[in-house]
């Protein structure tokens, strides 16, 4: 029928009450649907107009066209202006109620004359939020309604009481569908607002993850990086500690028995410091390989810590000329090989110290097993020395207590969560005792 209103007016999807602006949010949008409802604004006028035209001109063409033709030259005028005015004026801009009120003037007009051409007022439902503020938009929909419900009814003015009972209950039901279209229209755009809202929302969190993810690509790099240079000085530690407990200790054996060779004038003693020599250069050379292949010492190849420890403290006593004697109490466990290389070196080390430093007669070593530790302790009778004011080292380099073979000692038992202390006083020895948990063997 004639002026029957479209199902889905107010607000359309083209609905300029939803936000123009949206952000990522309206991208995803459907694109052809808003396409296509720019397309109908665009051409919908004059569609109607030519429709309308048509089935009147087919069905009244005995009416006289002049009024009707002077009017419908007005509306192609007013279309063409709008045609090139719409891309400049934003919604709800004066241009756009201008041509709102003057286009629904002259459909009025028309529709008076040919009741056909409400098929041309019925843009006024799908367009009025579009060029109306909100205040307005109702009665925009109302001034259509009654062009609708005068067509539907026979046309205006209303020619008996009959007609206008049709026309006011038509008219009755046009508000109503109006009003519940309306409201059904508003909910759709609330909607449409928080979905849009919700689809921003949910961007921005994505792109906070995507930059969250990116600091964590950084700092997980930088940790990488920081890790590898500690892994790096670890390993430069643990080269130099091992070429402090073998190969400089080593040398200074070989240096010693070399010396006893230059002042002695017996050539069977020579033969002996010479022969200790070798056997010295040999071992340092072994325990070098070792050192840079990160294997155990040589001494616990074969043999349980015990065994080892008592025969490096024999070969130290034998070589050195100090009497020293190797304790073992508690009960034995085997160990892991990384705690049983720890206590090793940690031995080897004050065994030096106390041959360059302590000038001892005595030197005593004691390992005991203690439940959930192990401890080490090596004691001399030696010249001692005062802890706040260490002696220098022989030959330069800082004093004995502070070089390098304490602070290593204690950087091998912080290496699995031990400890190191050193007691001293000036004429009452030197006693240093470590502390290692004591992990099992496998």
């Amino acid at each position: 029928m004639p002026g029957t209103p479209a199902p889905a007016a107010p607000a359309a999807p083209g609905d300029p009450t939803l936000p123009v602006d949206a952000g990522p949010a309206t991208a995803t949008a459907p694109a052809p649907v808003e396409e296509g409802w720019e397309q109908f604004y665009r051409w919908g006028p004059y569609g109607t107009l030519g429709l309308s035209v048509a089935i009147s001109a087919v069905v009244d063409a005995h009416r006289a066209p002049l009024p009707s033709a002077a009017l419908l030259l007005a509306a192609l005028v007013l279309q063409l202006w709008w045609h090139r005015v719409r891309g400049r004026a934003p919604a709800r801009s004066r241009p756009a109620q201008g041509y709102f009120v003057a286009r629904t003037a002259l459909a009025f007009a028309l529709t008076w004359l040919h009741p056909f051409f409400a098929i041309y007022a019925t843009l006024g439902y799908f367009d009025v939020d579009r060029y109306l503020p909100r205040r307005y938009g109702y009665p925009g929909m109302f001034v259509t309604a009654v062009i609708l419900a005068g067509s539907q009814s026979g046309g205006l003015p209303p020619k008996s009481p009959v007609q206008a009972a049709v026309f006011g209950a038509l008219l009755l039901l046009h508000c109503v569908l109006v009003s519940v279209l309306g409201r059904l229209s508003a909910r759709e755009a609330d909607n449409a607002r928080h979905k849009a809202a919700t689809i921003t929302e949910l961007e921005r969190a994505n792109a906070r993850l995507e930059q969250a993810l990116a600091e964590n690509a950084a700092l997980q790099a930088q940790l990488l990086l920081q890790a590898r240079e500690a892994g790096v000085a670890d390993e430069r530690r643990r080269l130099a500690a091992e070429i402090h407990d073998t190969i400089a200790q080593g040398l200074t054996g070989i240096i010693a028995q070399l010396q006893v060779v230059t002042v002695t004038a017996d050539p069977a003693l020579a033969r002996v410091h010479l022969d200790r020599a070798a056997r010295l250069a040999r071992q340092s050379l072994g325990e070098a390989r070792r050192s840079v292949q990160n294997l155990g010492p040589a001494e616990l190849e074969h043999d349980a810590l015990p065994t080892a420890l008592c025969r490096t403290v024999a070969a130290w006593a034998e070589r050195t000329g100090v009497r020293a004697a190797c304790t073992v109490t508690g009960t034995e466990e085997p160990l892991h090989e990384e705690v049983e290389a720890t206590l090793l070196r940690i031995a080897q080390e004050a065994l030096a110290n106390a041959e360059r430093h302590a000038r001892a007669r005595r030197v005593g070593v004691t390992l005991s097993y203690m439940g959930d530790e192990i401890t080490l302790d090596i004691r001399d009778d030696g010249r001692g020395f005062d802890p706040l004011f260490p002696p220098p080292r022989p030959g330069g380099g800082g004093p004995a207590a502070g070089g390098f073979g304490v602070p290593g000692m204690r950087a091998r038992a912080e290496r699995l969560a031990g400890t190191v202390t050193v007691e001293s006083a000036p004429g009452e020895g030197t006693a240093v005792s470590a502390r290692v948990p004591l992990v099992r063997h496998d």
